[in-house]
């Protein structure tokens, strides 16, 4: 059995991005996806994020996208499109961190 896969989102507070994971947990649950998603805000996502498969940024700190990638070593950093975001496009955002991860 494969090990679970992390993702992370980051965002200013933690906040906005939390709605975000609880529907990206519903649509993993529903796809059968052994994955543990979870939220932070940025300082506290790059304290994690050596424990993660992918970070993901919300569109409002894509600023910060060199920080997290250096931050980041290995792990894979991306920034979450804009309209998904808005959205709250579960679906897409998790098939977009699925992608990343090459699963």
């Amino acid at each position: 059995m494969a090990a679970t896969k992390k993702i992370l989102l980051a965002c200013n507070a933690g906040m906005s991005t939390s709605l975000l994971v609880q529907k990206m947990q519903a649509e993993a649950k529903a796809e059968g996806l052994d994955y543990e998603i979870a939220a932070y805000p940025l300082a506290q996502a790059l304290d994690h994020v050596s424990e993660a498969n992918v970070l993901m940024l919300g569109p409002q700190i894509k600023y910060a996208l060199d920080e997290a990638k250096e931050a980041a070593g290995d792990v894979p950093v991306t920034v979450i499109a804009m309209a998904d975001y808005g959205r709250m496009n579960a679906k897409k955002v998790l098939a977009d961190a699925t992608a990343i991860m090459g699963e």
